[in-house]
């Protein structure tokens, strides 16, 4: 399920206004410092928006490990990783650097338990995966 469901309807070039090679750098080194990476608005302690504090939510009930970079702060970034990912809105969360989704994708991941199949294809085992399986 890697991936992102969707896509097409961002292909028509809407948000292709042409990613700087920098900013494109920048990006590529913030998904590569962590197996989990999320563009949120606002940082893991202290969301700033509704789906930003949903996929934090869900990543500490599977207990994930994640850096998160808010976006808030830096204008090129906010607008780069949504032209990088072809993806129009944030939170977008990584998995060892390939891009997973946003809050929807992960929600609907969370509900269907796809998710510690997808973090055990990283190396991380879910929390509700070592519960799931004490019981």
């Amino acid at each position: 399920m890697l991936g992102v469901l969707g896509r097409s309807a961002l292909s028509s070039g809407i948000f292709r206004r042409g990613l700087s090679t920098e900013v494109k750098a920048r990006i590529e080194d913030m998904i590569g410092r962590s197996s989990v990476v999320v563009f949120m608005k606002g940082v893991p302690e202290a969301p700033r928006r509704g789906f930003s504090n949903g996929v934090v939510q869900i990543l500490r009930m599977h207990g994930v490990p994640f850096e998160g970079i808010n976006v808030l702060e830096d204008e090129d970034i906010r607008q780069g990783i949504k032209e990088f990912s072809e993806w129009p809105t944030i939170p977008q969360v990584y998995f060892k650097k390939g891009f997973l989704g946003g809050c929807d994708v992960l929600l609907e991941m969370h509900q269907t338990g796809d998710i510690p199949e997808e973090l055990q294809k990283i190396g991380i085992t879910s929390a509700l995966a070592e519960t799931k399986e004490s019981s």
